[in-house]
């Protein structure tokens, strides 16, 4: 309820500010609002964005699934972001199943997803994002103007969203 409060009450508020001149409000999905499988299926396929798994199955605690319950929000509406600035295909092959490494901003709790290398999405994040420091494993980095983080894994991008990036 509380989410669906702030998503009514932000824009109405933004409405109102935004006319007031040099005053600007800007919704942003909280890290901590929790959604199903289901939440997050509906809202990615409604932006044309696909999943996929090697066990064809979203089991949460079977690591060849690809599960989306308990991701952060602003998560799933980072990705939605980068599938709408960027206009190229995504497909998530990771979410919050076991088998990630585990940590603060991991998978388990739902602020990392992983995408299929295509090449569009690839030049969208190399071209739009800054490079940064290589991760500790050797990943290459890149840094979005909002924080979130795209790890290039070689197979995959892991991608660490600490808010929707603009959503």
């Amino acid at each position: 309820m509380k989410t669906v409060l702030r998503r009514v009450v932000v824009p109405l508020v933004a409405v109102l500010v935004g006319l007031l001149p040099g005053v600007v409000a800007v919704e942003q999905a909280s890290a901590l609002t929790k959604m199903t499988h289901a939440q997050a299926t509906a809202i990615f396929r409604a932006a044309g964005i696909t999943w996929s798994s090697s066990g064809n199955c979203s089991n949460r605690n079977v690591a060849t699934c690809t599960s989306f319950d308990q991701i952060n929000d602003s998560t799933v509406y980072g990705v939605r972001t980068l599938k709408t600035a960027s206009g190229c295909a995504v497909n998530i092959t990771g979410g919050t199943e076991t088998g990630h490494a585990s940590g603060t901003y991991s998978h388990w709790n739902g602020y990392k997803v992983d995408i299929a290398v295509y090449t569009c999405v690839s030049n969208y994040i190399r071209n739009t994002f800054t490079r940064i420091a290589d991760r500790g494993d050797g990943a290459q980095q890149w840094k979005s103007g909002a924080g979130n983080i795209y790890a290039n894994e070689g197979n995959h991008w892991d991608i660490t969203y600490f808010n929707c990036g603009g959503c």
